[in-house]
């Protein structure tokens, strides 16, 4: 499941950015989490979040509703 979510990421986000080889993402669990890293260039960071923060909170509502192994999903922008 973890391979769905991270393709589905990487399938949203990469047709927003203007530099779609430098995306990244990277997973980490912990007993509560599965938390997504997003890592993408430094001048698309602002594609990404989107005016006050609407295009992420958008994907991260698509992302948070792929059920997990019972765990929840958390979907940060690492800079």
């Amino acid at each position: 499941m973890n391979k769905d979510i991270k393709e589905l990421i990487m399938a949203i986000v990469k047709p927003l950015v203007g530099e779609p080889d430098k995306v990244n993402l990277k997973i980490s669990e912990s007993e509560d989490y599965m938390e997504y890293h997003l890592e993408v260039a430094e001048n698309d960071i602002g594609r990404v979040i989107g005016r006050q923060g609407h295009i992420i909170e958008a994907i991260r509502t698509i992302v948070y509703f792929v059920p997990v192994e019972g765990k929840k999903v958390r979907l940060l922008v690492e800079q």
